[in-house]
This record gives structure tokens, sequence and C-alpha cells, in this order.
């Protein structure tokens, strides 16, 4: 039996791994301060008493403690808004660079030797090749939270090779499902829900990305935790091919049954300061491996759509 603590585990794709976990047999800490997260998302193993649950911030003290004795840590707690890192910097310096620091050190002081860590497409900035390897650069992110991500990937590294400690690095595409309340999915229902007929979209329509559920990528992250062995790994996660942003539209109206929706575009050809308007990562890292997604980014969108919606 595995001993995990997973930080940001009452969030969206935190709640998704504790799942996974707790389903594999493993004894699960969730340490979560429910900034972004929520009880609700997993309720059903606090009734049953199934994980230990610690409300904290990692900013704070006191929690350290709980890291004595296990065996791996998944760090997922982050501030993740992009377009507010341009508002507010200090909010993803301190939640994504400071917090992680605090994470290796607590693991340096309790011995716990792997650590895997969920980062994002956005360390890539404006790449000019697509799909875009791992081995990519310059890296050169374009939101201060893109920035601070690319920051805690490098302290891992530091850390990992300084302290003997193993990780496990993951480049997300956007990742939907049933429990997100961020990004253009929860977005677009949202709008349609108060305005059923006509919806501002950010950007022009046209901004191309990768999607994928999340219940594969909680499976591609387990997979690469149990067959790459390096004392840094790094990888994408995705699907093979992308969507834009217009089509989504398209389906969150289609699935909520609404016809005849006009959509309003603003802001050109970037929906906020920091928006990445092309992505697509290259999984041919992971593919060889022994890893491929199941579906596409449309299926991934029609099915967290309708997980959203009740449907």
């Amino acid at each position: 039996m595995m001993f995990d603590i997973v930080t940001g585990g009452a969030g969206f794709i935190g709640s998704h791994l504790v799942d996974t976990l707790v389903k594999r047999g493993d004894q699960v800490t969730v340490i979560d301060s429910l900034s972004a997260g929520s009880r609700n998302n997993i309720s059903s193993h606090l009734e049953k008493s199934s994980i230990e649950f610690l409300s904290a911030n990692l900013l704070s003290d006191g929690w350290q403690k709980t890291f004595d004795g296990a065996d791996r840590i998944y760090h997922l707690a982050a501030d993740p808004d992009v377009r507010q890192s341009a508002l507010a910097p200090e909010g993803p310096l301190n939640h994504n660079i400071f917090s992680t620091f605090r994470v290796l050190e607590a693991m340096r002081l309790y011995n716990v030797p792997e650590i895997v860590f969920t980062s994002t497409s956005t360390v890539y900035g404006d790449a000019t090749i697509f799909p875009t390897p791992e081995e990519y650069t310059p890296l050169e992110p374009i939101s201060v939270y893109g920035a601070s991500k690319l920051g805690c990937e490098a302290l891992i590294a530091a850390y990992c090779h300084s302290f003997s400690m193993k990780s496990w690095i993951f480049r997300f595409a956007n990742i939907v499902g049933q429990r997100s309340n961020h990004g253009v999915i929860p977005d677009f229902i949202t709008k349609l829900k108060e305005n059923s007929r006509e919806m501002e979209i950010l950007g022009d329509g046209k901004q191309t990305k990768s999607y994928l559920g999340v219940q594969e990528c909680v499976e591609a992250m387990l997979f690469v935790v149990e067959n790459a062995h390096r004392p840094v790994n790094t990888f994408n996660i995705g699907s093979e091919d992308w969507i834009d942003v217009r089509t989504i539209a398209d389906i969150v109206a289609d699935e909520m049954h609404l016809k005849g929706v006009r959509y309003r575009f603003t802001g050109g050809e970037r929906g906020w300061i920091g928006d990445v308007p092309k992505m697509h990562l290259s999984l041919k890292k992971i593919n060889a491996l022994g890893w491929k997604p199941k579906r596409g980014s449309k299926d991934s969108v029609h099915m967290a759509v309708r997980a959203m919606l009740g449907n």
C-alpha cells in the first residue's frame, strides 16, 4: 500500500486523482485550502473515512508533519487562472512557485522520495512547432501563470538532482470534465444559462487547442509514473488533435438544445493577455512508453459538457 499526499486534492483534477488512488487501495491524505476546490468533490471519501483531509494553505505552517512516512507527493495545488495572473501576478508567484518550494522543503525534511507535479502547456508560450514536443525550445511563457509553472519545474528538477528525489512533471493540454469550474466550457455554460440568445466569446473564436477528458488524464499520469524511471520525467499529456473555440461554442449550445445563438467576438486573436491561440502537444514520448488517448478533442468536449450539465 502506497501512502500518498495529494495537494489540491479537493480540486477538479485532484479529486479525480484521489478517486483513482483510493480505488486502487492507497492510503491518501488530501491537503487543500478549499480556495478553488470543494469538499463536495471528495465528500464520498470523507463520509467513508477512506481518506484523511487537512484544510491548509501551503503558504502557512502546520501541514508539513503530514509528510512524515509518505511515499509520494502529488502536487496539484496551484493558482490556475491565466487571465487573472496578468492582473495580480503575485497570486501565481506565491501559490505556485513559493508553495512548490515549501512542498519540496517538507519532502527534504521528511525524506519523501517522489513528487508528481502538474504543469501546463503554457510553458511553451507561442510555440512555432506543432505538435510541440517536450524538447521544444526556447521556453518563453507569455503569461505570469506559465512562467510560474516553468519556475516550479526548474525547482523540482534542482531538488531531484540535489537531494536524490524522483519526479514526474506533466505538461497538460486543456483538461475537461465533471467538477471543472474553470475554463471555456464552464464559461460558455454559465453565459448561455444567463442569456440563451447571445453569447460573448473572448477572442476571435479561431483559437485552436487540444482537449482531453479528466479520467484519461489521470490514467495517463499514473501510467507514466509506473513506467518512466529517470530522476526527472517530463511528459506532455493531451489529445492527438485540436479543436477551435467556435466549434466548442457550437457543441455547448447543441448539448443545451439551443438554436440560433448569436456569437459576439471580443479581443482579437487572443482572448486575454497571456492567452496562447494555438496549442497542440506532441504525444510521441508518451506514445513510445505505451499510452495513447482513447478520444479526440471533440469527443472529450462533448463528454465534458454532458457531465457538467448532468446529462
